[in-house]
C-alpha cells in the first residue's frame, strides 16, 4: 500500500478526455496497468515520483495513506440505470461536482439513498439526497468523532461545497458535537437550509448485478467491466476510449467494486461494443461470488484468502445473492461498507520470532444492510479451515430475514409463509449442523442427515462429539407470490 499512488477522480466520473490522457500518460512512463480503489478513485501500484507527475499535467494525485487531498465519492456511477430518487439525474450530479473545485482533505460522499451500489455514510461529510428537490441531509463523522451525526437541517445542492470548505477551514477548532459545528457554519456562511420534517428514510434492496450489458430506457444499454485481478490494461482502455468516441460516449463511471461502468451505448451499437469485447477476450459474466468483495489493493494474503473461499462456495453451490464481503486487518475503528466482514486479527504483542496461526473474525451489518453504521460480531478468533461454514450460516440467517429488513417491502400480491425445520446444534458453541449444507470443513456432503454422520463427527468449532449436539425447531420466512 505504501507504494501505491493515488489519482484522485471527483466523484468517479471520468470524460472520455480524461481517461484518455491518464492512457498517454501512463504509457509515456512505461506502465501497463491501473487498478480501481474503494472510493472510485484510480490506483498505480507504482510509486511515482515528483518528475513522473508532470507527465499526467493538471491531475491531483495523493499517496494511499495521505490525508492531504481525499477523492470524493458520488452515486453518479448508479443514476439512470438502477433505482433512484425523482430530481436526483446524472446531469444534477455533474452540476454539482462541478462546485468542487478543489479537491477537499475530507472524505466527501454525494448519494442517492435509493441506491446500494455506493455507500452513504463511510465518508466524513455525507450528502444524502432528501425527497425535495435540490435538499440534502448531512451526516457529519470528522476525523476526530467516534459516532456518525445528522446536521440540523437539509443543506441546498449550491450550498454543498462552499459548506465543506468551511467545515474545513473549522477543523482546527475543538468542534465537540454537531450543535457547536451547526453554529460556527451558520456565522461564517449564509445558505439556503431547510428544515427536516421527517427522517431519512434508506430502503433496503438486495445488492445489485453491475456487470455485463444491460438495457434501460428504450434504446440504450450500460456496461460493467470487472477484472479479478483489478489490473486493467492501459491498452485496452485506450481502445475502448476509440470506441466511446464512435458511438459518441462521454463519460465513465468508477464503482466501489474495483470495476467501471459505461453508459448510453446506443442500441445499434451493441454489437460492436459485443465484437470488441469477444476479440479482447474479456469475460463480463463472473459469478456474484466473484463479484462482491471488498480487498484492500495489493494485499495478495486477501486475494488468497477470497479465492481460497470463493472455490469452496462455488464447489458447493452456495448462494450469496445479494450479500457483499469485505476482508480487512483488525482496526479500531473501522468503516465498513458490506454485508459481511472477515477480520484478521493483529498477532499479539511480544511474540518476537515466534510464529502463530492466523485467526479472524466474522462481522455480519446490521440485517445485512451496509448502510445501517452497525456491525454485528458473530464469531471471533477462529481458524481459516472454519470460515467457510460460518459464512454459510450467514448466508442462510440473510436469507431468512430477507423480505422482513427493515425498509424492504413486500407487495399486496406476495405474502409471508413460515416454515419450520430441524437442526442440530452444539450446546457448547451453538454452531448449527443443517443437513442441507453438510459440513465443507469436514467433507460432509449435502442432504447428508445428523443420524449418518459418522460417529467420529465433531463439532467443526469447539471440536466437541457428536452427543453433544441437540435438536432445535428453526423457522424460516418465506416471501411467496399469490
Amino acid at each position: 500500500m505504501k507504494s501505491l499512488s493515488r489519482l484522485i477522480v471527483n466523484g468517479g466520473v471520468l470524460s472520455l478526455g480524461e481517461l484518455k490522457s491518464i492512457c498517454d500518460a501512463a504509457e509515456s512512463l512505461g506502465i501497463k496497468t491501473l487498478s480501481f480503489g474503494s472510493r472510485q478513485d484510480i490506483l498505480f501500484r507504482e510509486e511515482l515520483s515528483k518528475q513522473d507527475l508532470e507527465a499526467f499535467g493538471n491531475l491531483q494525485f495523493g499517496n494511499a495513506n495521505s490525508v492531504e487531498v481525499e477523492n470524493i465519492m458520488s452515486s453518479y456511477v448508479a443514476s439512470d440505470i438502477f433505482q433512484s430518487t425523482s430530481w436526483l439525474s446524472s446531469e444534477k450530479y455533474l452540476y454539482i461536482l462541478e462546485q468542487f473545485r478543489k479537491s477537499p482533505c475530507l472524505k466527501v460522499n454525494i448519494t442517492d439513498p435509493k441506491q446500494r451500489l455506493v455507500p452513504l455514510f463511510t465518508g466524513h461529510l455525507n450528502f444524502v439526497a432528501s425527497e425535495h428537490e435540490d435538499y440534502w441531509y448531512l451526516y457529519v463523522r470528522l476525523p476526530e468523532w467516534q459516532q456518525i451525526e445528522l446536521y440540523p437541517a437539509l443543506i441546498y445542492s449550491w450550498d454543498m461545497a462552499r459548506i465543506e470548505q468551511v467545515i474545513e477551514s473549522l477543523l482546527q477548532e475543538e468542534l465537540e458535537d454537531i450543535d457547536v459545528l451547526f453554529d460556527l457554519v451558520s456565522d461564517a456562511v449564509d445558505t439556503n437550509n431547510r428544515t427536516i420534517d421527517k427522517a431519512l428514510e434508506v430502503p433496503f434492496y438486495p445488492f445489485p448485478y453491475y456487470e455485463g450489458m444491460n438495457r434501460f430506457g428504450n434504446d440504450k444499454y450500460w456496461l460493467g467491466l470487472y477484472w479479478r485481478n483489478n489490473k486493467y490494461d492501459i491498452a485496452f482502455l485506450r481502445e475502448m476510449c476509440d470506441l466511446c468516441a464512435e458511438c459518441k460516449i462521454g463519460k465513465i463511471s468508477i464503482t466501489p467494486w474495483k470495476s467501471f461502468i459505461v453508459k448510453d451505448i446506443p442500441s445499434q451499437d451493441k454489437i460492436k461494443w459485443e465484437k470488441f469485447l469477444g476479440k479482447k477476450g474479456i469475460n463480463v459474466r463472473h459469478s456474484m461470488l466473484e463479484l462482491n468483495w471488498h480487498l484492500p489493493v495489493g494485499n495478495a494474503e486477501a486475494l488468497d484468502l477470497k479465492h481460497y473461499l470463493v472455490g469452496i462456495f462455488d464447489k458447493q453451490d452456495i448462494s450469496t445473492y445479494g450479500l457483499t464481503f469485505g476482508i480487512t486487518e483488525q482496526i479500531e475503528r473501522a468503516n465498513y461498507f458490506t454485508s459481511v466482514v472477515i477480520e484478521k486479527n493483529r498477532p499479539p504483542k511480544g511474540l518476537g520470532d515466534m510464529s502463530i496461526r492466523d485467526t479472524y473474525n466474522l462481522l455480519y451489518a446490521k440485517d445485512f444492510n451496509p448502510n445501517s453504521m452497525e456491525y454485528i460480531t458473530h464469531v471471533q478468533e477462529v481458524d481459516k479451515v472454519e470460515l467457510p461454514a460460518l459464512l454459510v450460516e450467514l448466508s442462510q440467517l440473510y436469507f431468512e430475514k430477507l423480505g422482513m429488513q427493515k425498509g424492504s417491502q413486500v407487495s399486496e400480491k406476495e405474502h409471508v409463509d413460515v416454515l419450520e425445520f430441524e437442526v442440530y446444534q452444539c450446546k457448547h458453541c451453538l454452531t448449527v449442523y443443517n443437513e442441507a449444507y453438510g459440513d465443507v470443513t469436514q467433507d460432509i456432503q449435502p442432504k447428508t442427515t445428523f443420524e449418518e454422520l459418522p460417529n467420529e463427527y465433531v463439532c467443526s468449532i469447539c471440536d466437541a462429539p457428536k452427543g453433544d449436539f441437540e435438536l432445535k425447531l428453526v423457522s424460516k420466512a418465506i416471501v411467496n407470490s399469490d
